[in-house]
């Protein structure tokens, strides 16, 4: 069986990884398989713009040490055959996790924020002549595009967030090998 990751990081007020999930996701039906939640610490001491969100009491939650952390999720990745890395701004992500340079990235936000990939874009949003969104086309935008639910919010837990960039893949409902575009 063919699988993925969906990777998102927070970062703290130092621009460092204060946080990784990750969801490993099937790459046929795009279902979730498993999904893990690392804590950097000491970086998540410093505080950041999402540091409420943490949610360091719940038990699936790893806090440790960034180099162990990425050692173990690697081992984790491993153990699924995942060698494509999806995110939504993969850019970000594959910056701030170096250590991870030896897998595919894959941008999300690629086929997401792209009129020609997205039918849930609205004709009356204002676009440039690429077919991208000038504006509003963060993971929060465009799940309340797909959804057709204003109402969502996003968390800015990695986790939680990974989770929620894969919806965006299974909403879209593009194959996997459509995504080769969006290879960074």
């Amino acid at each position: 069986m063919d699988r993925f990751a969906v990777i998102d990081t927070e970062t703290n007020w130092n621009d460092e990884v204060m946080s990784i999930g990750a969801v490993v996701a099937d790459s046929e039906t795009k279902k979730k398989v498993d999904s893990i939640y690392y804590i950097i610490d000491p970086e998540y001491r410093v505080g950041g713009m999402y540091s409420d969100e943490l949610h360091l009491d719940e038990e699936a939650v790893r806090v440790t040490n960034r180099k162990q952390a990425l050692k173990e999720m690697k081992e984790w990745l491993n153990t699924y055959g995942v060698k494509k890395l999806f995110a939504y701004n993969a850019s970000f992500d594959k910056n701030h996790l170096p250590e991870y340079s030896e897998f595919e990235w894959y941008d999300i936000m690629r086929l997401a924020a792209y009129r020609q990939y997205n039918s849930a874009i609205p004709a009356s949003a204002d676009c440039f002549k690429t077919g991208r969104l000038k504006r509003g086309y963060s993971v929060e935008d465009v799940l309340k595009m797909l959804r057709k639910n204003r109402r969502y919010s996003e968390t800015h837990n990695a986790v939680l967030d990974a989770q929620d960039e894969l919806e965006i893949m299974q909403l879209l409902g593009h194959e996997i090998r459509e995504y080769d575009i969006a290879h960074i």
